[in-house]
């Protein structure tokens, strides 16, 4: 039987307007990887290295608020597994008013594309399909979120045995390596800042603008 294993976690905000701290991109990460052990084994063996150095680690790894020293081990470290991974960028200012009429709504728009279009064609060959997604919202939105994804999957991956699972970012390893990827793409798109992104960009097999063509910003 062949699995395959999808992490997802997604960077920016479910806000809508132009005030301060508030994303232009609402960017959706995928790291598919074929086994889960050796990444998550790796990052564990490497937080007790850090540990026994007195680095400055986190309860987990996170790249927004660790210190520049533990990213640079983080990546460093992150690169010797095979994985590929996936990114549907939306501006969220080209998103027509009904798109945005609730996080749901908004949620599962970029999603559809994400896996009709980046994910399906790697899961051709799999009879089981596993997407552990970081979790977020309140416990009410996780379960709406939920549902979304796995209507997403039933109408995308053809039938194949597929389940989610929605976990904080901190109980699992590899969906680390999904946050500090979609922090890396991130950071190229709302900031112009390409020295995390070049370290993971030969593992990208889909960076995709969503709505690209669009000409309209509602806001």
């Amino acid at each position: 039987m062949i699995k395959h294993f999808a992490y997802a976690d997604e960077a920016g905000c479910f806000t809508f307007n132009r005030n301060r701290n508030v994303s232009t991109y609402f960017i959706i990460v995928t790291v598919v990887m074929p086994d889960w052990q050796a990444p998550t084994f790796g990052l564990q063996q490497l937080r007790h290295d850090l540990l026994m150095k007195g680095a400055p680690v986190n309860d987990y790894f996170h790249a927004t608020t660790d210190a520049q020293v533990i990213r640079d081990a983080v990546y460093e470290n992150i690169v010797q597994y095979e994985y590929s991974v996936q990114a549907t960028i939306c501006e969220k200012a080209k998103a027509q008013p009904q798109i945005t009429s609730s996080k749901a709504r908004f949620y599962k728009t970029p999603w559809y594309y994400h896996c009709k279009i980046g994910l399906a064609p790697l899961f051709r060959d799999a009879d089981e399909v596993i997407i552990t997604a970081a979790s977020l919202g309140t416990k009410k939105e996780r379960l709406t979120f939920t549902n979304a994804l796995g209507d997403v999957m039933r109408q995308n991956l053809g039938g194949k045995r597929h389940t989610v699972d929605f976990r904080p970012c901190q109980a699992d390893p590899c969906l680390q390596i999904a946050d500090y990827c979609a922090w890396a793409i991130q950071r190229k798109w709302e900031r112009g800042d390409e020295r995390s992104y070049d370290l993971i960009k030969n593992r990208i097999t889909r960076e995709f603008d969503l709505w690209e063509h669009g000409k309209h910003r509602f806001y």
